[in-house]
């Protein structure tokens, strides 16, 4: 049998960041992937789903047969860099300087990619046999609107009869440094988009017209107003904001025939996205009493709250931590959503990666030791998961 490659964490990195692979193109990082995978023996397999400009192309490889079969997470898309000019590096360049990775993608989340790939090869090359397999889900959707991505893989594979006992989502936890936090849940995410339509006319003679400001501002008052709930043991109050008003209307002598208004609330396990929205559709009809018009309400969930409770998962991977770092993370259900929503109804699912201040930002970067030990990590968590 052929010796396993050793994979350098930093130069992966540093090839899936020179992939300019903002969502929904992967630029050749699964290729890179691909590659890399291959070499220790890996069967990959790509899932394209979409047409044409909007396909997306995503990525399942597996090591082994047997149970249990333990996953890893992660997408190679990113989102747009912004104002280039902006930025201290290439941000496709990958520069490596002062002993940081620079680059779109470097914390979130092409840097924890290359960890978990080499920490596969570092355990694959101790040589030491194991009863079980390893597994990578890599999608290019993640940033985007997550419809061609993981939710459609795992529909994929599971028909194809694969089971995924465990999964580790390589997100940026930490806060500010490495081994503070594992996300062993989050929160859901309610999208509105509220207008309200009503007759233009002149300020002077508001008798003949309708105006939408008024009955908006009620609505959003009523919205905004209500204290959802208090948190609980395990997540953080809920809480709605108002992120758009718009009116569209440059002249004072004039009253608009609409006016909208965009929110988002965050959401724990204390409610549904079913009984969030009966009560928007309440709160709508009441703002709407009286006014001669009418409310439109576009209301999406996209993710519901979720909560993966102590097993050998969380527990293997916090003591890989404390193993490494010395520290023992919090698990927390803090930030925003991910694709673990999806993967929760499929197996126990947890996040742990690298530090995520400067994701999603101009000069996104993460530091090279920071690359490394979280590869240790990795590594460490593997040796105790296979551990008899």
């Amino acid at each position: 049998m052929p010796e396993t490659p050793i994979i350098d964490p930093i130069d992966l990195a540093h090839q899936l960041i020179r992939c300019a692979s903002v969502t929904p193109a992967e630029a050749g990082a699964l290729g890179v992937l691909q590659d890399a995978l291959e070499g220790m023996g890996f069967s990959c397999t790509r899932y394209p789903f979409g047409q044409k400009e909007k396909m997306v192309d995503n990525l399942y490889a597996r090591l082994g047969t047997s149970a249990p079969n333990i996953c890893y997470a992660g997408h190679v898309d990113v989102v747009p860099i912004g104002d280039v000019g902006a930025w201290r590096h290439d941000p496709f360049g990958g520069v490596i300087e002062d002993g940081i990775l620079w680059g779109r993608g470097a914390a979130d989340m092409k840097g924890g990619i290359a960890a978990f790939v080499a920490a596969v090869s570092a355990f694959l090359a101790d040589g030491k046999t194991f009863e079980g397999s390893i597994s990578f889900l890599i999608t290019g959707d993640e940033e985007g609107p997550a419809i061609n991505g993981t939710k459609k893989v795992l529909e994929s594979i599971t028909e194809a009869g694969e089971t995924i006992d465990h999964c580790l989502v390589g997100e940026p936890t930490n806060p500010n440094r490495l081994g503070e936090m594992i996300k062993i849940g989050r929160r859901g995410s309610l999208n509105g988009v509220l207008t309200v339509i009503g007759t233009q006319g002149h300020v002077a003679y508001p008798d003949l017209a309708g105006n939408p400001v008024p009955t908006l501002l009620k609505l959003l008052t009523a919205l905004s107003s209500k204290r959802l709930d208090d948190g609980n043991d395990s997540f953080q109050p809920s809480n709605l904001e108002v992120t758009s008003v718009d009116v569209d209307n440059p002249a004072h002598n004039i009253i608009a025939g609409a006016a909208s208004a965009k929110f988002n609330i965050r959401f724990n396990t204390e409610h549904t996205g079913d009984d969030l929205l009966d009560w928007i559709n309440t709160e709508i009809e009441i703002a709407g009493q009286g006014f001669d018009g009418r409310i439109e309400a576009d209301l999406s969930v996209p993710g519901h709250p979720f909560l993966t409770k102590p097993c050998i998962l969380s527990e293997k991977l916090a003591r890989a931590v404390e193993d490494i770092t010395g520290r023992k993370p919090e698990l927390s259900t803090s930030g925003g959503t991910s694709d673990a929503r999806f993967i929760t109804h499929y197996a126990p699912v947890v996040e742990f990666g690298l530090i995520g201040k400067t994701i999603h930002q101009v000069n996104e970067h993460a530091e090279i030791t920071d690359i490394k030990t979280l590869k240790q990590i990795y590594k460490a968590f593997l040796v105790r998961y296979f551990a008899a």
